[in-house]
């Protein structure tokens, strides 16, 4: 739960920057994983919901235009 708080800190530019570094991280580990070289499988799965968490927060959050 510790994440959530974190995520909830960053501003827009650092979510944004968070989560393209997150994508290519996804994209290494895909690779890795093609190739049999990965050593955490687990960590696909936790990269995925790390960039789904800032997707919501960022849905979610103060930097959305309010109407």
């Amino acid at each position: 739960m510790n994440k959530k708080k974190e995520d909830k800190k960053l501003s827009k530019d650092q979510a944004q920057k968070k989560i393209l570094t997150l994508k290519k991280d996804l994209l290494n580990i895909r690779f890795k994983k093609i190739n049999n070289q990965i050593n955490n499988p687990a960590q696909y799965s936790q990269i995925k919901k790390s960039i789904a968490r800032l997707y919501t927060t960022f849905k979610n959050s103060k930097w959305q235009k309010k109407s």
